[in-house]
């Protein structure tokens, strides 16, 4: 049963009984958290008990389990709420190390509970966060795994997850540090109550505030957020990990994005052309490819990327090629809250010396592009509504020093009210800022040519940015270089 419950890729029900050295009996029902054979954590039931477990396989288990185990018991030392460790142990046959936690409930992450929360909410439980790790840094204490899942909520207590995280505390860079991930890990939208979080932080460590030392933390957490969105999108979804399983052989690299089934996904190039020609063609260019077609009951769109001639084959030998740019781009926007259609696949496949073909497999969004809702929608109040959300996201898109330079009305569809961001093979992160304001207003620009015969749609985008845009000087500015402003 252990075998089993290691080959584990992503959350699942299970129904699974270990036998316990004490001769207890652990009955996982559900995995809650895979890192694929080396550990999961499972909702379980422990001597009539409602409990989590963690099990650690492979030859460090033992290692990890007893770091893990450890850190929690410093943050207990402490007094920093965290889930009462009620046993270490292993299984009756030795193979796997397993940690049982008592079970916190009605709760959830902050992970969870971030993205229905409204400004104001999310405001409040940032300072709550900021302040929970006021109290480990007052403890000498640090945790180094800073994700918003690794905190649980409720109605009156934030609980600090992962013990395997919490590490020493040794010197005023560490602290500086610590807390401008935690706010790094926050929506950049929020960056506008930073300062508050600032203060909400000196206030609980019993320090008075520093705007010198705010600027510091707020340049750092921009650095930590880029950095953090490059290394996941660029290099980890490159290769296997929790969100994407690869295969790569001589001639092909594949990567599919979990808990997707290979069995059901094409792998080959020919397969994926079989494909297309049966589906419905949305697009037939020069260089790109595109059809609407249904894999396993989903409704896809694949995208192929033709190779012109020898010399173009060549580059994107040599160079990243346009699908793997949309399958980064696509993480990347997902990592940063920004919607997007679901990454599905990534192929490509060598051809000869001369080049590569490569595919980019997303999911179909069933809806409007902008230039359609503005043309069949009817009721005003919405199409404002919908406006003010079009300028949050190319206020986000600034804040993120991020430019599409493909803005094309098609290229943004809208769903429930919000804009959603396709064609990300040109979209990139500029460092250089006198660069990336220019293209944010070529954004801009191109983004308002669509409408530029419908004068009544045009002033619905003005009111909409100058609201979205708010008082940043520099967006402001962008806005009055595009003539939206």
């Amino acid at each position: 049963m252990v075998d089993f419950l290691s080959q584990f890729q992503h959350p699942k029900s299970a129904d699974v009984s270990l036998q316990l050295a004490d001769l207890t009996v652990l009955k996982c029902q559900k995995v809650v958290r895979v890192v694929p054979n080396k550990r999961i954590v499972c909702q379980a039931l422990w001597q009539g008990n409602a409990v989590y477990a963690k099990l650690f396989f492979g030859l460090d288990a033992a290692k990890y389990a007893t770091r893990d185990a450890r850190g929690v018991q410093r943050l207990a030392t402490a007094n920093i709420d965290t889930p009462k460790l009620l046993a270490q142990t292993e299984t009756q046959d030795k193979t796997t190390q397993v940690l049982i936690f008592e079970a916190i409930v009605p709760a959830l992450t902050a992970e969870q509970l971030w993205p229905d929360l409204d400004q104001n909410q999310r405001q409040i439980l940032a300072k709550n966060l900021v302040e929970t790790i006021a109290k480990h840094h007052a403890a000498g204490l640090q945790q180094t795994d800073l994700y918003l899942k690794n905190f649980l909520v409720t109605d009156r207590r934030i609980y600090t997850l992962d013990g395997d995280g919490i590490k020493s505390l040794f010197n005023a860079h560490q602290k500086k540090h610590n807390l401008a991930t935690l706010l790094s890990k926050f929506d950049v939208l929020d960056d506008d109550f930073m300062q508050e979080n600032v203060e909400a932080y000196y206030a609980a460590m019993g320090e008075k505030f520093s705007l010198e030392y705010y600027a510091q933390v707020y340049f750092l957490a921009q650095k930590i957020r880029r950095q953090v969105a490059s290394n996941y999108a660029d290099k980890k979804v490159f290769r296997t990990c929790t969100d994407v399983e690869t295969t790569i052989t001589k001639n092909q690299f594949f990567a599919i994005s979990k808990p997707l089934s290979l069995v059901h996904y094409p792998q080959t190039a020919a397969q994926l052309d079989a494909l297309m020609q049966q589906g419905e063609l949305l697009k037939a260019g020069n260089t790109c490819t595109v059809a609407r077609t249904k894999i396993a009951d989903k409704q896809v769109v694949i995208k192929r990327y033709n190779q012109k001639n020898c010399w173009h084959g060549l580059k994107q030998r040599l160079l990243k090629t346009r699908a793997a740019k949309s399958w980064a781009n696509a993480h990347r926007l997902n990592l940063l809250n920004i919607a997007t259609p679901q990454p599905l696949v990534l192929l490509e496949e060598k051809i000869g010396f001369f080049g590569k073909k490569s595919y980019f497999l997303s999911e179909f969004v069933d809806a409007p592009d902008m230039a359609e809702f503005f043309m069949d929608e009817k009721n005003n109040q919405l199409k404002q509504s919908v406006a003010y959300e079009v300028a949050r996201l190319f206020y986000k898109l600034s804040a993120l020093k991020m430019v599409h330079g493909d803005c094309k009305a098609s290229n943004i569809k809208i769903k429930n009210g919000k804009p959603i961001l396709l064609d990300l093979d040109s979209l990139y992160i500029s460092k250089n800022s006198l660069k990336f304001d220019r293209q944010h207003v070529k954004d801009l620009k191109r983004l308002m040519q669509n409408w530029q015969h419908d004068a009544e749609t045009t002033d619905l985008l003005k009111q909409g940015f100058k609201l979205g845009y708010g008082d940043d000087w520099e967006a402001v500015v962008a806005l009055k270089q595009a003539n939206i402003a």
